[in-house]
């Protein structure tokens, strides 16, 4: 397994549905041999009832139209402890005459579940009969009864029928009714139940407004005091947080608002309890975030606490520059997240850990035209500004030459990339071409920034206080 892929542990609390488009990036990336992708994928499939997608791949894994009667899974151990990890490992590929008969009790299953809801159905694709239902403010179960004879055993069937419709791999039918069945339930069991399958079918369709708006509608829930208990509740925040990875690093927002739930303090403490793989992608969002949120002080205390339990080139990164101020490990760690080498060209079972961006299903996302990736280019340019914005806070004086070897760049592109960070008023400095040094000015802090540097969050924590107090005074039972 490559170093740093966060796969194992990510996958686990995702949908298995969710989990197809990892691997087709781990596919076009070339980390495993294809015939264990192609493998994996059967596994999953498994337990679905997309049957037709899964004879695809088992003909293309082996290279053939008919496949014998019985087939034995032979994987090696570092892929078998992958799909452990997965929840998905079996012993054996169903075989061709097995995925023909699976086949056909799906046909026959989602027929019958069609026949059960078309009442439903039928009632919700007339928009005169809804429309005039809600206009009547009469849009309830005992008006449908009365009216359309649809009563609990049709909302359940139509439940059903969106739940095997999105096994099926119709995502966008299974929104649709999940949707309409939430506006008719009543369990706020199965409610909840139907606003996770939307969400993921969201994501797959990669409609990521609407995704963001149900992710949204899903974390209020969640948050509530009417949920069901706190474990429940902590394991749903992770859950939620893996799932909100497709949307964050995909909407033009993403990277701002996965600050807002990630760093948030229930959230934060479910990070650092059950998840603190999830750090990568915080600490990602701080470091390409050019507004340099007040939050970030509080974050590199986090990153101090996990530093020894959690290793990532990523978070060790900023461990080196604002805990360690250790600037020769901090190019390390830059360099690692940095190199280009060929991953085709290395072993899957030894590959480097220097693909951290260019690797991961969520950071290393391409753009067509190019084929290059701009979170990786935002990403060393942010790394470079920290490490120089550190260094140059403890020195007044700097040598070019040894400048340029902390930004892991050559003597010429550190002279240019200093001369436009003057350009921009980012540095307040000037360069001594003679002794080849950056000097930089005195800066004084002004008494009144400070002071409102200080009382800048006071109104939040304030709120936060008394939210805290609140809500302990209403779990009180009356007296």
């Amino acid at each position: 397994m490559a170093n740093y892929d966060l796969t194992p542990r990510i996958a686990p609390n995702l949908d298995r549905h969710l989990v197809f488009p990892i691997l087709e990036f781990l596919q076009e990336r070339q980390l495993y041999a294809d015939e264990d992708i192609l493998k994996a994928k059967i596994e999953l499939l498994n337990n679905t009832n997309m049957v037709d997608y899964a004879m695809d791949i088992h003909k293309s894994l082996y290279h053939t139209e008919e496949v014998p009667q019985g087939l034995s899974l032979s994987l090696s151990l570092s892929l078998s402890l992958y799909l452990d990890v997965l929840m998905v490992l079996s012993f054996c590929v169903l075989c061709v005459a097995e995925m023909v008969d699976r086949r056909v009790e799906v046909v026959a299953r989602l027929k019958a579940l069609e026949e059960a809801a078309a009442p439903l159905v039928a009632f919700l694709q007339n928009p005169n009969a809804v429309g005039e239902l809600r206009a009547e403010k009469q849009y309830n179960l005992q008006m449908l009864s009365e009216r359309y004879q649809i009563g609990p055993e049709q909302i359940e069937a139509l439940y059903q029928y969106a739940k095997f419709q999105f096994e099926c791999g119709n995502y966008s039918g299974a929104a649709d009714y999940l949707y309409q069945y939430r506006g008719l339930c009543t369990n706020s069991e199965r409610s909840l139940s139907a606003l996770w399958g939307k969400l993921a079918a969201e994501i797959l369709m990669q409609n990521w407004d609407v995704a963001l708006e149900e992710l949204n509608r899903l974390k209020e829930i969640i948050d509530s005091k009417s949920f069901a208990s706190p474990l429940n509740q902590v394991q749903s925040r992770i859950w939620l947080m893996h799932w909100s990875l497709y949307i964050f690093f995909n909407h033009d927002n993403g990277r701002t608002q996965i600050i807002d739930l990630f760093n948030q303090d229930k959230y934060l403490n479910a990070i650092q309890t059950n998840a603190p793989h999830l750090l990568r992608y915080l600490a990602t969002s701080f470091i390409v975030n050019k507004r340099r949120r007040p939050q970030f002080k509080d974050f590199i205390k986090v990153i101090q606490q996990e530093q020894y339990s959690h290793e990532d080139p990523i978070t060790e990164f900023l461990a080196c520059i604002y805990v360690n101020y250790d600037f020769d490990a901090a190019q390390k760690k830059m360099r690692e997240c940095e190199e280009l080498s060929c991953a085709a060209a290395i072993p899957f079972t030894w590959h480097r850990a220097d693909q951290v961006i260019l690797n991961d299903p969520f950071l290393g996302k391409r753009v067509e035209e190019g084929n290059f990736v701009p979170l990786r280019d935002e990403f060393l340019e942010n790394a470079r500004l920290f490490i120089f914005e550190t260094y140059c806070r403890i020195h007044q004086r700097i040598d070019m030459g040894v400048l340029a070897e902390k930004l892991n760049l050559n003597y010429d592109e550190a002279e240019r990339w200093i001369v436009n960070l003057i350009r921009t008023s980012k540095l307040d400095a000037k360069i001594d071409s003679k002794s080849g040094t950056v000097v930089m000015e005195p800066n004084h802090p002004n008494v009144y920034e400070q002071l409102i540097d200080h009382t800048k969050a006071m109104s939040g924590r304030t709120y936060k206080l008394v939210s805290q107090l609140l809500e302990q005074a209403q779990a009180q039972p009356a007296r």
